[in-house]
């Protein structure tokens, strides 16, 4: 993206339409601005979310807001046991022809061909359920009956799940969690956000949302924020990130060598400079820093990281080795190339 007139204007239209997001947010969702941030910054990337809390904490409802506001169709499959692959894919189903009376089939779509898909505890529903999302997810089509069914864009999955429950539940595969550019760590709320959140919830409070972006407009601002260029100091220093969590390359710390197991593969390199650009441009930024990369390092590299035993033992969190990381990494290279 060079510094002409229509860039500049590009990234201005974000960062307006990512302000009047927020503020159409912010009038049913108290707090919460880190997590609003992230999820904006994941779709605008073209990926998707993993929104990570204990209940209450309104992870449901900030997904079903957001969709209103962004005019766009939306789907809530409640992930549970029992729930099969063709619940959320579709079905094919034999119709007859009354007026040749010859038998055909026909795909009746599943709750996936939305533009926005909140997967609610998607830990709840074993394995092979899971694992219908993963086309979905990677290459944005159904496949049923030998046939391809192209989903709507822009297509994002945006996964509920509770880090507390043990029971019942099938921890998503590593495979899976790689599909998503972001964990998102929903917190408690502050004491002045919990007493908002009473006064507008236990009233006859209610709000009429405004829709600020359609799908169309969506699709030309993710464009916006493929276009964003990033000089090759910032590029190397995502990759540093990445790649100094691999026990096996000469790159990784000593730290790591202790504390990791398994290390980030390609894909957390590729989605800390999306999630780089995105950062910049919602700021209202031509240009990416080491500071963008930074902001992003935690959502994705927190679920991409497998800690051994002994970080267990010792209470280290994969955000603990992140920390690190952004401490350790030299940075002054790609701090300058702003």
């Amino acid at each position: 993206m060079s510094n002409t007139t229509g860039d500049l204007a590009a990234v201005q239209k974000l960062k307006e339409a990512y302000a009047a997001l927020k503020t159409e947010v912010g009038r049913v969702i108290v707090g919460q601005d880190a997590v609003v941030d992230q999820v904006l910054m994941s779709i605008f990337a073209r990926g998707h979310g993993l929104l990570v809390g204990v209940p209450g904490l309104a992870k449901t409802l900030l997904v079903s807001t957001l969709a209103k506001s962004l005019s766009l169709s939306f789907n809530r499959i409640q992930f549970t046991p029992d729930l099969m692959p063709s619940d959320i894919t579709g079905t094919e189903v034999i119709q007859e022809d009354r007026s040749s009376g010859q038998r055909h089939f026909k795909f009746i779509p599943g709750p996936v061909f939305a533009h926005v898909v909140l997967a609610d505890e998607i830990n709840r529903t074993p394995p092979k359920t899971q694992a219908a999302l993963l086309e979905a997810m990677q290459e944005h089509q159904v496949t049923a009956g030998g046939r391809r069914h192209v989903l709507p864009e822009p297509f994002f999955v945006l996964a509920t799940q509770n880090p507390i429950e043990q029971e019942g539940t099938y921890p998503l595969p590593e495979a899976q969690l790689d599909r998503f550019m972001f964990m998102i760590r929903v917190s408690y709320p502050s004491a002045e956000e919990e007493l908002k959140i009473i006064q507008d919830t236990t009233g006859a409070r209610s709000v009429e949302l405004r829709q600020v972006l359609s799908a169309a407009e969506i699709l030309e601002l993710q464009d916006t924020v493929r276009r964003v260029p990033v000089s090759d100091h910032v590029v190397n220093y995502a990759l540093e990130f990445a790649r100094r969590t691999r026990i096996t390359t000469p790159e990784a710390d000593d730290f790591v060598k202790q504390w990791v197991a398994w290390g980030a593969g390609p894909r957390a390199s590729q989605y800390l400079v999306l999630g780089a650009k995105a950062h910049a441009v919602l700021h209202g930024r031509t240009w990416v820093s080491g500071e963008d990369v930074r902001a992003v390092a935690h959502p994705v590299l927190r679920h991409r990281i497998i800690r051994n035993f002994r970080a267990e033992a010792e209470g280290i969190t994969t955000d603990g080795v992140v920390d690190h990381l952004i401490k350790e990494i030299p940075r002054a290279a790609a701090d300058r190339s702003a």
